[in-house]
């Protein structure tokens, strides 16, 4: 499948103003030239468009699934979307999200949706800390039911507080895929490709010298 799609993601978030330049402090004390926040994602066509950018990189990404899972809260419209886009593509699979507390009346318990099952892949907008993912992990095995991958929407190919990146430890640390929309390194191509982005090349290249890891690290 070509990758231009993840061109136009890069082009869309910009254009949602989802992506911006300049400088933003992290959660780590970095000084970052650019700012990724997919919470800005709030309307109906945006939430579309971006439900099928994830279709897309599920088929890209060739992983093998039974369902779709996404953590609270970012995730429970992301996988929502995500399984409305692939039915559109004519694959309806079933999807499920929790709570942050388990429910004791009604149906009861923390998960929503279909029960946990056969191989799931976890739906969230990015991996910082890794909490939401080990969250998942925990309870789709709690279930029987076996975590496959991780679908995200930026990969910021950034280092943690070691050697690895947020993305690299997932892998590490549970022997499943990360795929993503789009890397930094389709951001470096998109601005490479605008004369207009030269100071914000310039800038993420510093950033990413001090701090980026490479793809196959």
């Amino acid at each position: 499948m070509p990758s231009d799609f993840r061109q136009e993601f890069i082009q869309f978030t910009i254009e949602q103003n989802v992506l911006r330049f300049g400088e933003y402090k992290t959660k780590a004390g970095r000084v970052s030239p650019y700012f990724f926040d997919a919470g800005l994602f709030h309307d109906g066509a945006a939430l579309k468009r971006l439900a099928q950018f994830y279709a897309k990189a599920i088929v890209a990404g060739g992983i093998e699934f039974d369902m779709l899972f996404g953590p609270a809260y970012k995730g429970i419209p992301l996988v929502a979307a995500t399984a409305i886009a692939l039915a559109d593509t004519g694959r309806d699979v079933p999807y499920s999200f929790n709570r942050k507390e388990a429910k004791d009346h009604g149906e009861g318990g923390s998960v929503v949706g279909a029960p946990l099952a056969g191989r799931v892949l976890i739906v969230d907008d990015v991996i910082s800390a890794g909490t939401s993912v080990r969250e998942s992990v925990e309870l789709i095995r709690a279930a029987g039911a076996t975590p496959c991958g991780v679908l995200i929407a930026l990969d910021r190919m950034e280092r943690g507080s070691g050697n690895l990146s947020a993305v690299q430890e997932v892998r590490t640390r549970y022997n499943i895929p990360v795929i993503s929309i789009a890397t930094l390194d389709d951001l470096v191509g998109f601005l490479k490709a605008d004369p207009r982005r030269a100071r914000d090349l310039a800038a993420v290249a510093r950033y990413r010298n001090s701090y980026g890891v490479t793809a196959d690290a």
